[in-house]
């Protein structure tokens, strides 16, 4: 404690390291239930930013890594839907748009099963949070059993998967679908310009783009794309944010890889909790085979996104290009048409023990109306399903579904090949790979991922990259990250070519994917390795930290609490970014 009474972090690392830098970029975006992506940008609760949030806290704070997922958790809808922002009250609306008065979740989403205490939007953000809570569960497994941490994740985890799983299977392949760049987190991608052509614009004069206050129009959406935005999250409001009348559905790879990845997580929370956790296994086995049969181009070396209601209807064709014949099943069609057999309900019919919960939960209150809506007219899909086309742009949403277990090698193998190759550069031109192809027509190296180097894609391309055993690769990966992070401030994202910074600084993930980083270099390979020193901190040879305890002690971090109360930073700052981020 310092003489003004404040609790500082101490883990025993040099004064201005690294890690101790993260950790206090980590603390000042803490808000008392959660932590905010950047005070002045981005001031409410972010889906996936949690979720990587999470991951590097439980380095810090096993219990605030909890914490921070219990109240993302906390505003789930009936119908399983995490939506991608949960908003502080103590907010002003003028700081963001869209702001809650745009969405209106508790009056637009009450068939949904939107909370009535909680406002929230009414899109969602890709699928991290299995794999969070399950890295969670592992940094401390007493504390997170004593909490019955899993226990409660589990049944709501398993919700959202069911969500994506069938009301968002539009194209019918087994593959969930966004309906809205937004949701893929990736929000300004070139790979969204050809669907969203078919969108009419909002009228300009009817919303403000604040986000054109806080950074040049240049490096920005166009107003012509975020009139689209608008439009497109205007119309699944008012259409009571039901599945499969908009005109934007798009099966994006990254999206689908993570969901498959936390469907493997969510096997591993199943075992923790006594049951088989086959099934989700077997699942996301034919999971991955759906997201090989529908989005990989053997020819061009990775996978990419399907606009499934762009093409002729036949479906099986590239834009501008190369037929190929997916059919309309897919590899889980079978799955969506009989959700409650086969993998889908031997695990939900067999689970005894510490899953009770979640049976309960299934049948009854918010959680049960998935399955007693699962006919009614969420199920669109079944109507529109059309294998669509292929969208011709390569986004690094193309490469990681390398961080998957069951990928073929020799896919696995081509992605590698893809990513050092003249359109990523990683490992050569590029210092991280970058969010857009570099030969790309709309490449812009500063401009909202058409161009520049994001941190979380990275961690994943350095996860899968060691999983897949390019332990050289994902070392001069992990290196790379770590040195940017350092000399950017913990940018939001930088330039691929000199890692300049963008956007703003003190950006959560940043720091959060940095700790954990300096946490694990062991992963697999480490230990054969111990000469290794890292460049950014010397003292990174670390699984975990034991001062973690003590700053959960020293912060008062509260045991599972309501997300309805928020407490704002003492020095918060008004702002707003807007479009980017819906």
């Amino acid at each position: 404690m310092t003489h003004s009474g404040a609790y500082v972090y101490d883990p025993d690392r040099p004064a201005g390291s690294l890690h101790l830098r993260a950790a206090r970029v980590l603390e000042g975006n803490w808000t008392g239930t959660s932590t905010v992506p950047s005070h002045g940008l981005y001031p409410h609760q972010w889906s996936w930013d949690s979720a990587f949030i999470a991951i590097g806290l439980r380095h810090l704070s096993p219990l605030r890594a909890q914490t921070e997922l219990e109240t993302l958790l906390g505003a789930q809808w009936g119908d399983g839907r995490i939506p991608h922002i949960v908003f502080n009250p103590s907010v002003p609306l003028d700081a963001y748009f869209p702001s809650p008065d745009f969405w209106r979740s508790s009056t637009a989403g009450r068939a949904a099963g939107a909370p009535r205490t909680v406002q929230t939007s009414g899109i969602v953000q890709p699928p991290v949070h299995a794999l969070a809570a399950w890295l969670v569960h592992q940094a401390d497994p007493g504390l997170s059993r004593s909490r019955s941490f899993l226990s409660r994740m589990y049944p709501r985890l398993a919700a959202w998967h069911r969500y994506l799983l069938h009301r968002r299977d539009l194209g019918g392949g087994g593959l969930a679908s966004v309906v809205h760049p937004w949701e893929q987190g990736m929000d300004n991608s070139p790979c969204w310009d050809a669907p969203l052509s078919r969108v009419t614009p909002a009228a300009p004069r009817s919303f403000r783009r604040a986000d054109l206050d806080h950074g040049s129009a240049e490096d920005r959406p166009t107003d012509l794309d975020y009139g689209r935005y608008v439009r497109l999250a205007t119309d699944y409001r008012d259409g009571g944010y039901a599945e499969g009348a908009g005109e934007f559905a798009v099966e994006d790879p990254a999206f689908n890889a993570l969901l498959i990845a936390s469907e493997h997580a969510l096997a591993a929370i199943a075992q923790e909790l006594g049951a088989a956790g086959t099934a989700r296994h077997a699942r996301a086995e034919r999971l991955t085979a759906a997201l090989v049969e529908r989005l990989w181009d053997p020819a061009e070396g990775m996978f990419f996104c399907r606009d499934v209601y762009g093409g002729d209807g036949r479906g099986g064709e590239t834009y501008g290009g190369d037929a190929r014949d997916e059919g309309e099943s897919g590899a889980l069609g079978s799955e969506r048409r009989s959700p409650e057999s086969g993998a889908h309900g031997s695990e939900r019919g067999s689970r005894s023990g510490a899953l009770a919960p979640e049976q309960h939960s299934a049948e009854s209150g918010a959680l049960g109306s998935e399955r007693r809506s699962r006919q009614s007219g969420a199920h669109v899909s079944e109507q529109r399903s059309r294998a669509g086309a292929l969208i011709p742009e390569r986004s690094v949403a193309g490469l990681l579904p390398l961080i998957l277990p069951a990928l073929p090698r020799d896919i696995a193998a081509t992605l590698v090949r893809t990513a050092g190759g003249p359109h990523f550069g990683l490992g050569g031109v590029a210092r991280l790979a970058p969010s857009y192809d570099l030969t790309g027509h709309a490449f812009d190296p500063h401009r909202y991922w058409r161009g520049p180097a994001w941190f979380n894609t990275n961690w994943l391309l350095e996860r899968g990259l060691r999983l897949h055993g390019e332990h050289g690769r994902a070392e001069e990966l992990r290196a790379a990250l770590l040195e940017t992070a350092d000399t950017s401030g913990f940018a939001e994202y930088v330039d691929p070519y000199t890692g300049e910074a963008c956007g703003a600084l003190g950006f959560s993930w940043t720091a959060a994917l940095t700790l954990d980083l300096l946490h694990e270099p062991a992963r697999a390979d480490q230990a054969d390795r111990p000469d290794r020193a890292d460049r950014a901190d010397q003292s990174t040879h670390v699984v975990s930290h034991p001062g973690h305890r003590a700053f959960d002690k020293a912060q008062g971090t509260p045991p599972h609490t309501s997300h309805a109360s928020h407490t704002p930073h003492s020095s918060f700052e008004t702002g707003a970014k807007g479009g980017d981020r819906g």
